[in-house]
């Protein structure tokens, strides 16, 4: 796993790497980014001259950036300035999955996560999916897994190891929509059309076809729309949604 990458320059200034999530435009010359850093969680700040020709190939969402931070006080917006050290974006716009796929993290970060709270193993397994993004046999299980993950980083944990009926701990095929805990074959199989599907990828199979990918984006997209989502009168982001028809139109 990616260890560290902060040094503290002050009390209140840092630096380190991070990964573009959003950028606006902010007055005649400036841009405010969002980016996804692995100790500090999603942090904002105001990037003079960002909407230049030099700058905004740089602050194109999902390229890794190294930032510096400055500000009079920790709660301020504060100011970034900005090097790139990955063009993800740019390597990845002639591939629509693997650009779908990129778009997708970049939205579910910035309208899920908090501002400034810690995420680290949630930025570890973003780093590696941007890594392999050009390989769809390995984002894709990858993506659902961080779902789940995003899921538990915000209080809401799937229960995949035992059955919620029986106590189980194998044969595991679905998993109430109502509990979050998972169920045996044998007690779902009354309530099927209640029942999400568990893919086994899930609880560890190696190996995931396309129907199992998209049974495990049900499953997570389930929970996150009615247990994050709902909370706030929000949807899931539309490039989840994008994703999702890549996914479809690669398994047809």
């Amino acid at each position: 796993m990616p260890g560290r990458v902060w040094s503290l320059t002050s009390n209140m200034d840092w630096q380190g790497e991070g990964f573009v999530l959003s950028t606006r435009k902010h007055g005649e010359t400036s841009a405010i980014i969002d980016v996804f850093t692995r100790d500090r969680g999603r942090h904002l700040g105001l990037v003079r001259g960002g909407v230049s020709r030099r700058m905004r190939p740089v602050l194109q969402p999902g390229n890794r950036v190294k930032v510096e931070w400055r500000g009079r006080l920790s709660e301020h917006l504060g100011y970034y300035t900005v090097e790139a050290v990955n063009s993800r974006a740019a390597e990845l716009m002639n591939d629509r999955l693997s650009l779908a796929g990129l778009n997708a993290l970049c939205a579910m970060c910035r309208e899920l996560l908090p501002e400034r709270e810690a995420a680290p193993e949630l930025w570890d397994v973003f780093a590696i999916i941007v890594d392999n993004l050009d390989d769809p046999d390995i984002w894709p299980p990858l993506y659902v897994r961080w779902e789940a993950g995003l899921l538990s980083a915000l209080g809401y944990g799937l229960d995949l190891s035992s059955c919620a009926a029986t106590g189980v701990n194998d044969d595991l095929t679905h998993v109430s929509p109502r509990s979050g805990r998972a169920v045996s074959a044998s007690a779902a199989e009354p309530y099927l059309d209640k029942m999400l599907r568990l893919p086994p990828f899930m609880k560890g199979q190696a190996i995931a076809n396309m129907d199992d990918i998209l049974d495990g984006l049900r499953l997570t997209g389930h929970f996150l729309e009615t247990r994050v989502m709902w909370n706030v009168n929000k949807t899931l982001p539309e490039a989840r949604v994008q994703m999702i028809s890549r996914l479809k139109d690669l398994g047809n």
